[in-house]
C-alpha cells in the first residue's frame, strides 16, 4: 500500500492550470485514496498503479451512473434536487441490495479518511449579460428551476443599412451572375456529355459537348417567345376593335344577343374553337388594315 500512497502524494504529471481542472483532479485523488483504503481493508499490502487506476475508474463510473439515475427519477416527479428516495430507487434499479448498507457501514475494520479540503465549484463566467435576472413569482415554488439568463429571451433588434452605392451593387450583381453561370456549367458538365482538351486526363478542363442539330436552320425559322407574346397581344387588340365596331354599326345586335342561350355562346362555335390547335403557323391569314389618307 505504501507504493500506492507514494504515487498519490507524488501527484503524477503536470499541475492543472485552470480551476476546473484542479477541481476534477482533487475529486480523482479523493477516489484514489478511498480505493486504497478499501484495498487495505481487504488485506492487500501493495498495489500496482494500473490496478488502482482501473478500480478508481470503475468506482467513478458507478457513482456517476447512480447520480444520473437519481436525477432522472427526480425530474420525472417534477423536482430539481434529488432526494434519498431517488437514490434508493436508483440502487435497486442497478441491482444493489439496499438492506446490506447498514451492516456494511457498521463494520469493525473500516478506515476513517479525513475529509478533503473544501474547494469551491468553478464558476463559469457569463459571456453575455443583458438586463436583470428575474426571480420566481410567489405562485411558483422555490425548488423549480431558475429563469434563464435574460439574453436568451430579450429581443435585441439589429438593423443593417442596405447598400445603395452603384459600384457595390453592380459588383455584387456581376459576382452573383458569374457564380450562377459557373454552377450551371458544372452541373451540365457532370450530368451531360463532355469533351476534354487532354487525352490523358479526361477530368481536367471538361468542355460541354456541342450537339449538332439535325435541321440547323430550324431555330431561325421558329419565332421566339417574345415574338409570340407580341403577336398574341396584337391579335387580341384587333379582335377587341372588331367587336367594338360590330356593336356600334349593327343596330340589331341586341336582338340577336337576346336570342342566344343563357351561356351566351353558340354550342357549335364553342366546339369548333376547342378543336382548333393553338399553333401560330395554323392560324388563318389576316390581312393588314390599309388606312386611307383623308
Amino acid at each position: 500500500m505504501s507504493e500506492n500512497k507514494g504515487s498519490l502524494r507524488g501527484g503524477g504529471g503536470k499541475a492543472a492550470s485552470s480551476p476546473a481542472e484542479n477541481y476534477h483532479l482533487a475529486r480523482r485523488r479523493t477516489l484514489q485514496v478511498v480505493v486504497s483504503a478499501l484495498l487495505t481493508e481487504c488485506g492487500f499490502e501493495s498495489a500496482e498503479k494500473v490496478a488502482v487506476e482501473t478500480l478508481t475508474e470503475m468506482m467513478q463510473s458507478y457513482i456517476t451512473e447512480i447520480g444520473r439515475c437519481a436525477k432522472a427519477y427526480c425530474e420525472h416527479t417534477a423536482r430539481s434536487i434529488p432526494t434519498l428516495s431517488d437514490t434508493v430507487i436508483s440502487l435497486i434499479e442497478m441491482g444493489f441490495s439496499v438492506d446490506t448498507l447498514p451492516v456494511y457501514a457498521k463494520r469493525s475494520q473500516r478506515m476513517v479518511i479525513t475529509a478533503p479540503p473544501v474547494t469551491n465549484h468553478p464558476v463559469t463566467p457569463k459571456a453575455l449579460s443583458a438586463g436583470q435576472k428575474r426571480t420566481h413569482p410567489p405562485h411558483i415554488p422555490s425548488h423549480f428551476p431558475e429563469f434563464p439568463d435574460p439574453h436568451t429571451y430579450i429581443k435585441t433588434p439589429a438593423f443593417r443599412e442596405p447598400v445603395s452605392e452603384y459600384q457595390v451593387v453592380r459588383e455584387k450583381a456581376a459576382t452573383q451572375r458569374r457564380d450562377v453561370e459557373r454552377a450551371l456549367t458544372r452541373f451540365m458538365a457532370k450530368t451531360g456529355e463532355t469533351q476534354s482538351l487532354f487525352k490523358d486526363d479526361i477530368t481536367a478542363f471538361p468542355l460541354i459537348a456541342a450537339r449538332p442539330s439535325v435541321i440547323p436552320y430550324l431555330s431561325a425559322l421558329l419565332p421566339s417567345e417574345l415574338e409570340l407574346q407580341t403577336l398574341e397581344e396584337t391579335d387580341s387588340s384587333e379582335q377587341d376593335d372588331q367587336t367594338d365596331g360590330e356593336n356600334t354599326d349593327d343596330p340589331g345586335a341586341d336582338k340577336e344577343n337576346s336570342m342566344l342561350p343563357p351561356s351566351g355562346v353558340v354550342p357549335s362555335t364553342k366546339a369548333n374553337e376547342d378543336n382548333m390547335i393553338d399553333n401560330p403557323y395554323l392560324r388563318p391569314v389576316k390581312k393588314p388594315k390599309v388606312r386611307r389618307k383623308k
